[in-house]
């Protein structure tokens, strides 16, 4: 009965052992493809943006990552579509940028 109860444990133990190696082989497979696809959007930004241009998306990224991603998966999705025909320039990726970017409200306090 004790032999029973601790091959029962060795078992739970070797499968929980074996769930955890396959979690992490996926966690990395993960990283793998993420890693493939940056290179990739980094790739395409090169060949898209003029180097002042892609200077200013990577000073945006720094300070707002999420806008500066989003700009960049718009930027390639143009291209891939062949809405983009010649590199940007920076006067141009800027012009981009203030169409994207929300308009600020005003808010005015008067006081009586």
């Amino acid at each position: 009965m004790v032999d029973d109860e601790l091959a029962e444990l060795r078992r739970r133990k070797l499968e929980q052992m074996q769930r955890q190696a396959m979690d992490q082989r996926a966690i990395e497979e993960e990283a793998l493809r993420q890693q493939q696809l940056d290179s990739q959007i980094r790739v395409a930004l090169m060949e898209i943006l003029e180097p002042e241009a892609r200077e200013r998306l990577n000073t945006i990224k720094l300070t707002r990552p999420e806008f500066a991603k989003a700009v960049e998966q718009q930027l390639v999705m143009l291209a891939q579509n062949g809405r983009i025909r010649q590199r940007i320039t920076d006067d141009q990726l800027k012009a981009l940028l203030a169409q994207l970017t929300p308009s600020k409200k005003e808010f005015r306090i008067t006081r009586k």
